[in-house]
């Protein structure tokens, strides 16, 4: 493969991700994965700064920088051992001093603001403990974004001049009406002062010579989001929905995150320096869209990223996910491997939306004038039709009914089953001979806010003043009596919203709260619950938000989610013993969530398979880096399971269901398995999770697709299949069909079946990524 890159990790990487072509407008490379995306980066890291050793440094804080910043210290520590020699060796550095990063100069690249510095979610903590502390970076050699330090109107702190956080920047523009209006106004200009200065501090040093970043849903860098300035400066700015969808982990909801504002370097600060390396990586399917447009724009405000095209030395870091939709990547799978029935359907349905054509509408001339369809073996005027043919057997598969089975659902968060699958299951429940299981991998106590926890154990206090809790009274209750008739709480919980009881409902899930208080701080006596309680709101009062909780609160949030997902399913009889809460061990709610642990991790999940002996398992199949990184994970210990369970059983007839939702959706082409979805099946959906997902009908760590409760954005999901499928049969196959199923067709589900042994096989490939890490 000829050379295209002077840098030898960059090129040794290139060589071999096997992209034979270029064409995009910033040089790329590709990795198989999201550990391996890490190496390269690191190396590229540790490759400049040894020739560059008092160079000018900007690196990410967030999720994706996990395996730069592991890799970076494992080499820095093991360079001239064996591991360290070898990693160095296979990618172009075996012969390269070890680098003495301590001459770098960090500048950070940007900041919540107001945020407290010693909140351990503010990127200045991070920036500290992972790069001034965790590579050796000497503090007075960097520029660092301390809202402690941003001088305000006569020296006061910021919560003095701005007591809630909120920052009304319409006062650069318009006259103070108030005595602290003026004193904010005042405030806000010494801090526009503030980020002058920064920026020109980071010229002075002759700008930022080596920058790293990731890239956001909406293609923000640092958080110059969608329509920033190309020649834009460091300022303080407000955020956009997608980027306060993003910080809402880190924030505590995305009521905070709304009203949170930012200061950022620029897009003309990080391409200061035209000589600068400036990379942007990236992760996961989910990503491709925006990677596409980034690369492949001439330089727009809509894809900020592309501002890159000015820098010679600019590059892109992707997983193969990331890459997949760019021209180059879907030249490759269509030139590559054998032709299969699959890419044949592929490149016909996307035909028909490029063209907006339906299906019986599409020509010859059409499929010639196709890059892709032209290159369909024997193509000809029944080429169409055997996607049409194909694409109705896989409906009638997703309507064929199971029964005598045994079911068991995985979900690595609550409401994953339901917003990947209820269509599914309800029509499974249906038969009395299914014996239907549904399990919830990790203890989802991240997406309880504080707030709400406060809200119910306020409620809880009245509640007991009252006398209406009155399990309270039994004698044995806090010895044992807690732990027992757990689906009386689901159904008078139940019965309540049946009779439109608001007050009814609230104390049921009050009752259920209390017994898992009384779990798990050991409660004696009912004194001692009102001052757990008391103790309880008092320290979630005086946390700030999105700071991790004791684990005692932890695990309280994670059984309010589990008594959430127990009434959903309740709405069609499943008894609270068919509904299993494995909290696996990895998921604590960490920076870096822990790689998953056989005997932590994988053994509880396999002890289920033992005991349940279950003939389908569903679970979620997002890619790397296309969900929450808790999918991934649940992903590889359930692939630990079926391997380990392949060994003592016959699996020969074990169905595989893999099934996506809001974070990343199947093409219909990998799906083998279309469910038709009805409006009735919507409705029961929209019911049963604003009933029972109390925790989440206020929708505080949304997609950044859509602002408002994930059923909703569900339900888009599915709508917008189904357009895609009709675009392909005509409508009229669905309202003229003579299935009544069909004819009540109004959104589709797409799933994936396999057999045991692709299923293992595919799990040999998430190991063997795991394996490769060093640490």
């Amino acid at each position: 493969m000829k050379t295209m890159f002077t840098s030898k990790v960059e090129q040794a990487f290139h060589e071999l991700s096997g992209m034979s072509e270029m064409t995009a407008k910033i040089p790329y490379v590709t990795v198989d994965n999201f550990p391996k995306l890490g190496l390269m980066t690191s190396l590229r890291f540790l490759e400049w700064a040894e020739q560059n050793p008092q160079g000018v440094i900007s690196l990410p804080t967030g999720k994706t920088p996990e395996y730069f910043i592991k890799y970076t210290q494992f080499l820095l520590e093991n360079w001239n051992k064996p591991k360290g020699i070898e990693i160095r060796s296979q990618y172009g550095l075996g012969d390269m001093a070890k680098p003495n990063l301590s001459g770098l100069q960090f500048v950070q690249i940007d900041e919540f603001y107001p945020i407290d510095p010693r909140q351990h979610n503010s990127f200045y903590n991070y920036v500290m403990k992972y790069y001034i502390d965790g590579f050796g970076l000497e503090k007075a050699n960097s520029l660092l974004i301390n809202s402690d330090e941003i001088p305000l109107v006569d020296n006061k702190y910021f919560l003095e001049v701005f007591p809630d956080y909120n920052i009304d920047l319409s006062l650069r523009y318009r006259e103070a009406t108030s005595v602290v209006e003026e004193m904010q106004q005042k405030s806000i200009f010494m801090i526009d002062n503030w980020c002058t200065s920064y920026e020109q501090k980071i010229r002075d040093k002759g700008g930022i010579g080596f920058f790293l970043g990731g890239i956001g849903p909406d293609g923000h860098i640092a958080f110059n989001t969608r329509g920033s300035d190309h020649f834009s400066t460091t300022r303080l700015t407000k955020t956009n929905f997608e980027t306060q969808a993003v910080a809402a982990g880190d924030l505590g909801g995305i009521e905070v995150s709304r009203n949170r504002l930012v200061i950022t370097i620029g897009l003309d600060t990080i391409t200061h320096d035209p000589n600068a390396v400036s990379i942007i990586f990236a992760a996961g399917e989910a990503k491709a869209d925006i990677v596409k447009g980034s690369l492949e724009s001439e330089p727009n405000a809509i894809y900020p990223a592309s501002v890159l095209q000015r820098q010679k030395n600019s590059r892109f870091y992707l997983t193969n996910g990331a890459a997949c939709k760019l021209t180059d990547s879907v030249n490759q799978f269509y030139k590559n491997g054998e032709w299969t029935h699959s890419k044949t359907e592929r490149a016909v349905i996307d035909l028909c939306q490029k063209i907006n054509k339906y299906g019986h509408h599409i020509t010859m001339d059409d499929l010639k004038a196709d890059p892709y369809t032209s290159q369909i073996p024997n193509l000809n005027a029944g080429t169409v039709q055997l996607v049409i043919d194909s694409i109705k057997k896989k409906l009638e598969k997703g309507m064929k009914p199971d029964t005598n089975e045994v079911i068991y659902h995985t979900g690595p968060h609550h409401d994953d089953i339901m917003l990947g699958i209820m269509p599914y299951t309800n029509r499974q429940m249906r038969s009395a001979t299914n014996d239907v299981h549904f399990s919830v991998l990790t203890s989802g106590f991240t997406a309880v806010t504080n707030g709400f926890v406060i809200g119910v154990l306020k409620e809880c206090q009245e509640f007991i003043a009252k006398g209406e809790i009155q399990m309270l009274e039994y004698a044995d209750f806090f010895e044992v009596g807690y732990s027992k008739k757990w689906d009386k709480d689901v159904y008078h919980f139940l019965n309540s919203v049946a009779a439109r009881n608001q007050n009814g409902k609230r104390r049921g899930l009050c009752h259920r709260v209390i017994r898992s208080i009384v779990e798990t701080w050991k409660v004696n006596s009912k004194e001692h619950l009102n001052e757990v309680i008391a103790f309880v709101i008092s320290d979630l009062e005086s946390s700030y938000d999105g700071g991790k909780n004791s684990p005692e609160v932890q695990k309280m949030k994670g059984m309010i989610r589990e008594f959430e997902e127990e009434l959903v399913w309740a709405h069609f009889g499943t008894p609270v013993k068919n509904i299993h809460h494995l909290r696996l061990g990895f998921y604590k709610g960490d920076v870096f969530t822990e790689l998953p642990e056989k005997n932590r991790d994988m053994l509880p999940v396999l002890e289920e398979f033992r005991r349940l002996k279950p003939t389908i398992i569903s679970l979620a199949m997002d890619p790397e880096g296309s969900g929450p990184d808790t999918h991934y994970k649940v992903l590889q210990a359930i692939a630990g399971a079926v391997k380990e369970w392949k060994e003592e059983e016959d699996l020969s007839k074990l169905r595989i269901v893999g099934y996506r939702n809001v974070w990343f959706k199947y093409h219909p082409s990998e799906a083998d398995s279309i469910v038709p979805v009805s409006l009735n099946a919507l409705d029961v959906m929209e019911n049963s999770f604003s009933e029972s997902y109390m925790s989440q009908v206020n929708a505080s760590f949304p997609s950044y697709e859509y602002d408002g409760k994930f059923n909703e954005l569900t339900q888009k999901v599915w709508v917008q299949q189904l357009k895609q499928i009709q675009l392909l049969l005509g409508k009229n196959f669905f309202y003229e069909n003579n299935h009544p199923l069909v004819r009540a067709t109004h959104g589709l589900v797409y799933m994936k079946e396999m057999t045991a042994d692709e299923f293992v096989a595919m799990a040999q490939d998430l190991e063997k990524a795991v394996e490769e890490n060093p640490f």
